[in-house]
Parts: structure tokens; C-alpha cells; sequence
């Protein structure tokens, strides 16, 4: 890390519109339109901002169909730089925020709403849409195996515990979760979804299984430290704000439970935004591993499922340290 190099940086940090900017960006990726909304400038100004940051290596952009989105450079390195960083955003996020909640939650409330319009148009074509990337069938079995040997380690009995899942579609991943916990609950902000799922639980006659309609932040509003076991199958690159899982995960979980993502690697079918519904373009491993470390979740093993279509599919597993320290 150079002078030259730190001294940009602070340059292009010192200004509160884009000290806003990173605060903000701390919960996840923004497109500039979006940006725009919630700080109330025309796009020119914000695009300038967003140009000054990104010339001093404080953000970087992706790529999301044909929409840029601007993020925090992912840091997984310790050098002075990323260290430097780390500090200046923890600061950052430290600082009474200026933001404004209600454009925030305008935007987020958007990226929801197309999502849920989009499985209210297409629930009944749900598994033709989901079988163009991955169908059931694909990578049911690796899931499920995974399951099993978490459920069958020691001191963890079947059917007991409370297990939640997150998105379960049409439900072809409940019935291996009710065998295996107690009670389960199956959240979905789509209506329509969720009575795709409540109709394999009364075809598989799942007494234990029950449907919440909402996000995971109404459930936590309600249910903090309850489960032992919660999953993410193929949901996240259709949230609004993907980190925000992880933070809502780590306090609905009680100490020692577990959460295990199952999601798309990162691709560039943008196809799939449009035929699937789809908001985000799969993930990098390290984007999970960063979210789950901020929200306070223990990394354990990880899996991998190449495709033949070209998609690769993660397998993911977090802990919430238990009360002695211990995963």
C-alpha cells in the first residue's frame, strides 16, 4: 500500500454523500438507478460519485444481466490495505446513519415485489422453470445426504429440534426435513408458493410441517433463538438483499444450530433473470463465506455439484457457535 494509494482513498472517502454511499452498500449490491432513489440525486452526479470511489478502490461493480451493480470490494486478504478497510467500514457502519430508511426500504420493497409477481405468474410452470438450471433430481440426493449426516452426528437424535426452511418452493425438500425434526416451518414472501408447498404437505400428510407467509425478518421479528436447523435451497439469487439472510439466520438460530445454503455458483446466464425469475447471477463462494463471517456464523464444509448446463451448484454450511465456543 502506497501513500499515493491511501491518500485517494481517504480523499474519496471524505465526503458525507459518499460515506452514505459505503454505509449503505454494507447491506449489499445497488444498482446506480437505484442509488438515485435513495439519495435523491440525478444519476450524472451519482454516476461521479460512484466513478470517484471506484478510481480509489472502495467499490467494485458486477454485473447483473444488463443492469451494474455497485458493491464493497470483497476483502479476504490481510494486508495493510484490506485491513486499512476493513477499518475505515467498520467505522462507517458505526456512525449514526443519515440514510433514509423509507427510500431503502422502497428499493428492497421493489426488488420483492417483482420477484413475487413473477412465481404469481409463473407457480404453476415452478418446476419446468427451475428444471432449466437445476431440477430436483440434479442435486435432491447430495442435499439430502448432507442432511442425513448432519441429523446422525452425535448428541443429535431424528425427529427432534425445529427446523426452518427458507423458500421451499414446491416443498420436494420438506418431507426430508419433517422426518427429521420435530416441527418445521416453511417461510415464503410468495402466496402462491407457499400453497404449491402446503399441497405436498398434505399429499405427503406432513403433520409437523407449517407455513408462514413473510421474509425472514418478520419471522424474526417473532421467533428469535428457536431453531436448531434452518436451509436456504436455491433461494437466495431470487432475495432482495441476500446478505440480510445470513444476519436474520444467525439470530433465528439458537447456539449450535446450523445453516446450510444450497445456491448457484456465480454464472453469466443472464437468460435466467428473465425465464426464471431470477435477481442475482449465482455467488461467489467467497461473497457467502464474508456475509456469514460479518452476521457471526462459524464456517464449516463446503460441496460442490458441477452441471451440465454450465451451473455450478454450492453446498454451504454454517454454525452459530455454541454456548461454550464450540460449533
Amino acid at each position: 500500500m502506497s501513500l499515493q494509494q491511501l491518500a485517494q482513498a481517504a480523499k474519496a472517502a471524505g465526503d458525507p454523500l459518499r460515506m452514505g454511499i459505503l454505509q449503505l452498500l454494507g447491506q449489499g449490491a445497488f444498482g446506480v438507478l437505484e442509488l438515485c432513489q435513495v439519495f435523491g440525486i440525478k444519476q450524472s452526479a451519482m454516476s461521479h460519485h460512484l466513478k470517484v470511489l471506484a478510481q480509489a478502490g472502495l467499490v467494485s461493480s458486477q454485473r447483473e444481466g444488463n443492469s451494474i451493480f455497485y458493491r464493497r470490494p470483497l476483502l479476504t486478504a490481510n494486508g495493510h490495505w484490506s485491513l486499512w478497510l476493513k477499518s475505515l467500514f467498520s467505522a462507517i457502519d458505526a456512525a449514526t446513519s443519515e440514510l433514509d430508511s423509507g427510500a431503502v426500504e422502497q428499493v428492497l420493497s421493489e426488488r420483492a415485489e417483482a420477484c413475487a409477481e413473477f412465481f404469481a405468474r409463473h407457480a404453476g410452470e415452478f418446476k419446468e422453470q427451475q428444471d432449466l438450471i437445476a431440477s430436483w433430481d440434479q442435486y435432491g440426493e447430495a442435499l439430502t445426504t448432507i442432511l442425513a449426516s448432519l441429523t446422525g452426528q452425535a448428541g443429535k437424535a431424528v425427529s427432534t429440534g425445529y427446523a426452518l426452511e427458507i423458500g421451499p418452493g414446491e416443498g420436494a425438500f420438506l418431507p426430508q426435513l419433517a422426518r427429521r425434526f420435530s416441527a418445521v416451518t416453511a417461510l415464503d414472501i410468495s402466496p402462491d408458493m407457499l400453497s404449491k408447498a402446503q399441497q405436498t404437505i398434505s399429499r405427503e400428510a406432513l403433520q409437523n410441517v407449517h407455513c408462514v407467509l413473510g421474509d425472514t425478518s418478520t419471522l424474526r421479528a417473532q421467533q428469535d433463538g428457536q431453531f436448531d436447523f434452518a436451509v436456504a435451497n436455491m433461494v437466495l439469487h431470487h432475495v432482495p438483499a441476500p446478505k440480510t439472510i445470513f444476519t436474520d439466520v444467525a439470530q433465528l438460530l439458537r447456539d449450535g444450530g446450523t445453516l446450510l445454503v444450497t445456491d448457484l455458483c456465480r454464472h453469466d446466464q443472464v437468460w435466467a433473470r428473465e425465464s426464471c425469475g431470477d435477481l442475482w447471477l449465482g455467488f461467489e463462494p467467497a461473497d457467502l463465506s464474508a456475509w456469514a463471517q460479518e452476521a457471526g456464523l462459524n464456517e464449516g464444509q463446503s460441496q460442490f455439484l458441477g452441471l451440465r448446463n454450465g451451473f455450478q451448484i454450492q453446498f454451504r454450511l454454517f454454525y452459530r457457535a455454541a454456548a461454550n465456543g464450540q460449533k
